[in-house]
């Protein structure tokens, strides 16, 4: 966990076993805030101390990177209940005049407001609007301050995302490897020499289905999903057919 020092650490770790416990103890569901990717393999390095305990990830919708962690379901709790995640659709009054906004433009207007990086969850863009995910608990704070992003005058609204936000599927492309092992189509997906792609196994910053993985020669498997801090993400196809000069034709999809 580059970001967090080892107290923090620490206070994650405690955190993440007092909500499993009173899960368990009070036959309720308990909540985190949004974790990062390196918050979520904390939890996964938990598991072994967690005693079976049922959970779920979510950030909003199933391509969402942030996520809550809930602990309890439906079998073992004899109930159901939604995760406590609002949808936020933050457009420009005059879509005429806005500006090209960014991803850091929409977090830092959030920011700005005070509020905890733990109570956002992804944001994704549909043209000069931005939709984000919350919790609950923060959305309308968020919709009575946020007014502006950049030099946008904006207004916000609850969202369906189901309805109202599209699903962007990956890029596809194709390409030639000696071996599947992910650094080197990690290298091939992002135009990098190897020992770039190194480099960035040993910053800590690629993650394999939600998990961090330090392990460069891991040989990927169809379906795996993989998460590059500062580059983006993309999903592994498999290998299609062994070329005359003995390499493989392999395809992945990439997420623009």
């Amino acid at each position: 966990m580059a970001a967090e020092t080892e107290k923090e650490l620490q206070q994650l770790k405690k955190r993440i076993a007092e909500l499993a416990h009173k899960s368990y103890a009070h036959n309720i569901y308990t909540y985190t805030g949004f974790l990062s990717m390196a918050q979520q393999d904390v939890f996964y390095r938990m598991l072994p101390e967690l005693a079976g305990a049922a959970y779920r990830l979510y950030g909003g919708r199933q391509d969402c990177e942030r996520q809550v962690l809930r602990f309890g379901s439906e079998k073992t709790l004899g109930y159901e209940e939604d995760f406590p995640i609002a949808c936020l659709a933050v457009k420009p009054c005059m879509e005429k005049f806005a500006d090209e906004l960014s991803h850091r433009d929409f977090l830092g207007a959030v920011m700005n407001l005070g509020i905890e990086r733990g109570m956002i969850g992804d944001i994704f863009l549909e043209g000069k609007s931005g939709y984000l995910f919350c919790l609950d608990r923060i959305a309308p704070y968020i919709m009575e301050n946020l007014d502006k992003v950049k030099h946008t005058s904006v207004r916000c609204a609850i969202a369906d995302a189901a309805t109202e936000l599209s699903v962007k599927e990956p890029e596809e492309i194709r390409f030639t490897v000696s071996s599947e092992r992910v650094d080197g189509i990690l290298a091939k997906v992002y135009h990098l020499s190897r020992n770039q792609s190194l480099e960035l196994f040993r910053e800590r910053k690629v993650y394999v289905n939600g998990r961090l993985n330090e392990n460069n020669s891991y040989a990927m498997k169809e379906g795996d999903m993989v998460s590059v801090r500062g580059y983006g993400r993309f999903v592994y196809y498999g290998a299609g057919h062994e070329t005359k000069k003995g390499k493989w034709s392999v395809s992945a999809g990439v997420y623009r």
